[in-house]
């Protein structure tokens, strides 16, 4: 199983670490989309800024 992981908000005005769960996730500007395994990790890191991310799950065909 793999996350679909869309950046909705800007990390501008966020405190330093929502910033840094955001670029940890791998975001570089507002609106990518980016695909990760799902894994406890990132589901934590996904819960942390999750008024900010648009999550779907998607399978690994």
């Amino acid at each position: 199983m793999k996350l679909k992981i869309t950046l909705k908000r800007s990390k501008i005005g966020q405190k330093r670490k929502r910033r840094s769960t955001i670029e940890s996730l791998g975001f570089k500007r507002t609106y990518q989309t980016i695909i990760k395994d799902d894994r406890p990790e990132i589901r934590g890191m996904i819960q942390k800024v999750r008024d900010m991310v648009e999550v779907e799950e998607i399978s690994d065909s």
